[in-house]
Order: C-alpha cells, then sequence, then structure tokens
C-alpha cells in the first residue's frame, strides 16, 4: 500500500490488483508513477525473462544486461527503472522461483496479445542464448514457459530455429559426428 492510500488519499486499488502475485505487486509498487496496467505488464514480462535466466541456478551478468535492454526498449523505461525492475524480478526469482513461476506467466498470458507473448518468447530465448549456450535446462524451461504462454509446439519450434546453433544438444551431436 502507498503512503498517500495508507493516509487515505487517492483510489481504491483496481480488482486486478488483488489478484496480483506477491511478485508482481512488489514491481507494481516500486513503479507506482507508471500506469498500474503497464507496470504489471512488465513487472510480468521481467519475472519471465528471470526464469529462464534463473534456469541454471545463476544469473550471468550478461544475461542481467541483456534482460534490463529488452525491459528498456519494449517497456519504454529509463535505464535506471528498468535496473530497477530487472533486479526486483532477479530477487523475487531467487526467493520464490518454484511457487510462482507458473502464477507469473498465467498472469502475463492472461493481459497480453498473442503478439506479446511471442514477443517475450523470442525475448526468453535470447536472453538464455546470451552467454552464447543455451543448456537442456534452460531449453526446458524455455519449453515449459511457451506452454504456459499458450504457445503450441509449432510456435516454440519456430521461435527456437534462430538459436539452433547455441543450443547445447546440438552442438554435442556436431561433435560426436564431425
Amino acid at each position: 500500500m502507498s503512503l498517500l492510500k495508507f493516509l487515505g488519499y487517492g483510489q481504491a486499488e483496481p480488482a486486478d490488483a488483488a489478484r496480483d502475485t506477491e511478485t508482481v505487486h512488489r514491481i507494481v509498487t516500486e513503479l507506482e508513477r507508471l500506469d498500474r496496467d503497464r507496470a504489471r505488464y512488465l513487472a510480468a514480462f521481467a519475472y519471465v525473462l528471470a526464469r529462464v535466466a534463473h534456469a541454471d541456478q545463476e544469473f550471468d551478468g550478461v544475461e542481467i544486461a541483456l534482460m534490463t535492454k529488452f525491459v528498456v526498449e519494449l517497456g519504454h523505461l529509463s535505464e535506471a527503472q528498468a535496473v530497477l525492475v530487472v533486479q526486483i524480478a532477479r530477487s523475487q526469482t531467487e526467493l520464490f522461483g518454484g511457487t510462482e513461476d507458473f502464477l507469473v506467466t498465467r498472469q502475463f498470458r492472461e493481459m497480453s496479445t498473442e503478439a506479446q507473448r511471442r514477443e517475450l518468447l523470442d525475448c526468453v530465448f535470447a536472453v538464455s542464448a546470451a552467454d552464447d549456450s543455451i543448456s537442456a535446462a534452460e531449453e526446458s524451461r524455455i519449453r515449459q514457459i511457451a506452454s504456459e504462454l499458450g504457445i503450441d509446439h509449432a510456435g516454440f519450434v519456430a521461435a527456437r530455429a534462430e538459436y539452433s546453433d547455441k543450443r547445447d544438444i546440438i552442438r554435442a551431436f556436431r561433435k560426436s559426428v564431425g
């Protein structure tokens, strides 16, 4: 709750706020200057990116930088705001990862268009490949995210095609036959 609301000023929180996960709520609160729906969208977007970046149980600096770049570009935020969004999403992923992953991704699905979900999937692949490699754990996480976003297998394969040369499984196969 913001200080103004605590003091009895401002509007009541919208019905969507009652459904927000703790992760989305915390990021939205930090971004109160933004339109609430836009802040909710960015919170969920950044959290899903953090899910794949944390698939190997650690965050790489290159992944964090790319996540921040996407939040700046697609969210039309300042660098400082984007750093804040990514940092909170990262912390929330580390704290609540297994519990909120599906909930936040489902919330993103409900508030986004199909084009936005496909854009997020492309960003998820890019973050995963930021270190020049997509591990089996990351690919599995991306497949799960795509499913939760309502993207069918054909859509997943199409998005993955751009990153085939980064996939560890393809590299291992080429090495074994080469």
